[in-house]
């Protein structure tokens, strides 16, 4: 069976958007607005994607490196041919999933992921990879191409699709929920589709066509989650299936990204600070490929196309923040790098859009989100705000050059959508009926100071009509590493809290992205311990600003925001009631220390390399969750872990919670029979998937256990997320 999401509509008034608001320069007006973009939205059935745009954000392609990722096992690529393999693939690209109020009764799916080519539409329908025609993707009138039924796996779902440029043949990556293992399939497009080909571990894909006119997919291979090895392969006649480029230096990975006017194939080699790019030409995939700028450490660039020249998102010179240039394709060298556009401080470039004569920057600039549109034939710049209440964009693939759709969401708000015309040069909303929400709840943007005076940026969300929000409980969300945003897409489980009169907090700290890379430069390595005083200065702040009090306080995080939750409890436990936390980071010192596991040293440009540096090697022990547990209050902590996590082992869990259960049993010894000591639970789930947002077990049981630490009734807010999602 596919999987799905059911969710019910609160309001039916509000199901069906009418799309006939402009916006500009924050004025609203009414005009006319209707594009192929929402063709899809039905009363009956919307088909959400969960991956809307099919390829990665292009400022974001360093996230592919896997965060603390673990195996054992060693494969090859098999050749073309009917084998199904299946063993492990760490594609850490985050997948968008967009979540959509419903009304009860009426039922929306979210299908895995959708690609348009030609006249046609590329999804997942059941357990079938299928094809309609455009105008016919809300029917049942499709066209079967695979059967995922076939590959044996339990619940499978196709993570990504691409088409070949004539539509000859179609590859589909699949995975299921509860394993980071994939395969890849292509299937021969024909009166009888058929399967040609299979290929594991594939984690970036992508095709071009040669002089003859024959397809060519280019692929890279994960071996041992790390992603080294690009391969390209034909499927006609003369078949082959041959290394292209192998990576030797363990700490970069490659990715590959094609151009949005297709004439390049861009091989992106990169590390956590440093990245080299290679073109291959998209008319003649045969050629040896040509390098754009041998890596220089520090150094990040990534590259769009236009008209023969190339558009560079790069961080070379100062300030050392993403600023736009451009050069000739035939000569990209750095010294023929010309400045085009330059990004104001503290501004995190979150995507880059290409068109005919348009260039669009997707920002977030103190904590805020905007649209940048570049004229390129006059290089004029329209800088538009957007809506305080947004806090994400969701990308929409997109070929058509007059306009440019995207999505803004927030963890309580449903995506919404929006879309800018450049004829008109105006921003068009999505219109109709509000979403209650707007009306009965707050954002607030407040800043924190630090202990060494810096200001941190956190969001804030509560009901309008709550009175007295001093005593009403707070539940703050951090993660802090990898230069990654905090997650902040819409929740129906976070919606349910505020609705239940919860205020949440989510606290941009150093070691994320908000602010752009000088945010995170300044919470890596032996900086780290700015990320744990910025979330003990968010913190305090809310109690001192009226926002709930330590009683009621609650933490989460997930993964690698594991590592700052772990150590506030360990330093400042009196600030907090309750803690949750999936699939956390707790060992950081132990783990840097062995060399074997896959992804150390990809890692060590985060951490620090404590096997080789005293330095580092103190500085981590100083603030490593499972290295200062002692005996002391603690608050409760719940922990959700997964039986087969490649990334974070159970094992590192497992001693943590046991270490922390030996401190608090002690302690309570020591304070004699009156101290009430915290609840610390272990809910280890079956799978072998890294965080498993959608899972309703989870969901459940990490509120419930909120609810009952703080005393709490949660007979409503199971009610109210019952709206939205059914259990």
């Amino acid at each position: 069976m596919q999987q799905k999401s059911k969710l019910f509509l609160q309001a039916l008034k509000y199901s069906i958007p009418h799309l006939g608001k402009c916006m500009q320069k924050q004025h609203l007006n009414h005009c006319n607005f209707a594009g192929h973009y929402y063709s899809r939205i039905k009363l009956k059935k919307y088909h959400l994607t969960k991956c809307l745009q099919n390829k990665p954000k292009i400022s974001e392609l360093a996230r592919n490196i896997p965060s603390r990722s673990f195996s054992s096992k060693d494969s090859l690529p098999t050749k073309q041919g009917n084998e199904k393999p299946l063993t492990e693939n760490m594609d850490a690209f985050e997948k968008v999933r967009t979540r959509l109020e419903t009304q009860p009764q009426e039922e929306y799916e979210i299908i895995n992921a959708e690609i348009k080519h030609g006249g046609f539409v590329y999804y997942q329908e059941g357990c079938c990879l299928v094809r309609s025609k455009d105008e016919e993707a809300d029917s049942d009138n499709y066209e079967v191409l695979f059967n995922l039924e076939e590959l044996k796996l339990d619940q499978p779902f196709i993570d990504c699709i691409r088409v070949a440029p004539d539509e000859k043949y179609v590859a589909a990556k699949i995975r299921t929920e509860d394993s980071e293992a994939s395969t890849c399939i292509v299937v021969k497009l024909s009166d009888q589709p058929v399967m040609v080909a299979s290929f594991p571990n594939v984690s970036s894909f992508e095709w071009v066509k040669d002089e003859e006119y024959e397809d060519v997919l280019f692929y890279t291979f994960q071996r041992n989650l790390r992603c080294h090895d690009v391969y390209r392969a034909t499927f006609g006649e003369n078949k082959r299936n041959e290394r292209f480029y192998t990576e030797k230096d363990p700490s970069f990975f490659v990715y590959l990204y094609l151009t949005k006017d297709s004439r390049f194939l861009t091989m992106n080699i990169m590390s956590k600070t440093t990245s080299e790019v290679w073109l291959i030409d998209g008319l003649s995939p045969w050629d040896p490929p040509v390098l754009i700028q041998k890596r220089i450490h520090g150094v990040l660039y990534y590259v769009e196309h236009r008209d023969d020249e190339l558009y560079i998102l790069t961080n070379v010179g100062e300030p050392t923040e993403f600023k736009l240039m451009r050069t000739a394709a035939d000569t990209p060298a750095i010294m023929n790098w010309d400045l085009f556009f330059t990004m104001k401080r503290n501004t995190k470039v979150i995507d880059l859009d290409m068109f005919k004569d348009h260039c669009v920057l997707f920002l977030k600039h103190s904590n805020l989100l905007y649209v940048n549109v570049i004229g390129l034939a006059d290089d004029s710049v329209r800088s538009l705000k957007l809506p305080p209440w947004a806090c994400g964009f969701i990308m929409d693939t997109n070929s058509d050059p007059k306009n440019c759709p995207f999505q803004l969401c927030s963890p309580i708000r449903p995506p919404k959508y929006y879309i800018y015309k450049f004829a008109e040069g105006k921003l068009f909303e999505e219109t109709g009926h509000e979403d209650p929400i707007t009306k009965t709840s707050r954002v607030l943007r407040v800043e924190a100071k630090s202990k060494d005076g810096r200001l941190v940026p956190m969001t804030i969300f509560h009901k309008t009509d709550s009175e007295d929000l001093q005593k009403k409980p707070l539940l703050v969300h951090v993660y802090g590493a990898y230069g990654m945003d905090l997650k902040m897409n819409f929740r129906p489980e976070r919606r349910a809290l505020v609705d239940d009169g919860w205020i949440l907090a989510y606290c941009h700290v150093r070691g994320g992205g908000e602010l752009g890379l000088h945010w995170h430069t300044d919470g890596r390595l032996t900086k780290k311990l700015n990320g744990l005083a910025d979330l003990e200065a968010c913190i305090k702040t809310l109690h001192d600003q009226g926002f709930s009090q330590p009683s009621l306080t609650t933490l989460t995080a997930f993964s690698a925001g594991g590592v700052l939750v772990g150590a506030l409890c360990n330093s400042k436990p009196e600030l907090l009631r309750a803690v949750t936390m999936e699939a956390p980071f707790l060992d950081v010192l132990n783990t840097m220390m062995d060399t074997t596991l896959p992804l150390t040293l990809e890692e060590l440009e985060e951490w620090g390399n404590p096997s080789s540096d005293q330095k580092h090697r103190s500085y981590i022990k100083s603030y490593c969750p499972y290295q200062n547990i002692k005996p002391q209050h603690y608050p409760s902590v719940h922990i959700t872990a997964y039986e087969n996590d490649e990334r974070v082992p159970l094992k590192g869990i497992v001693n943590y919670t046991e270490k922390l259960k030996e401190a608090v049993t002690k302690y309570a010894k020591d304070n004699g029979e009156g101290y009430q000591a915290p609840n610390i639970i272990l809910d280890i789930q079956p799978g072998g998937n890294h965080v498993i947002e959608d899972s309703h077990k989870k969901i459940t049981a990490q509120i419930k256990f909120l609810y009952e630490e703080l005393g709490l009734d949660s007979t409503g807010v199971f009610e109210t997320l019952k709206k939205y999602v059914r259990f």
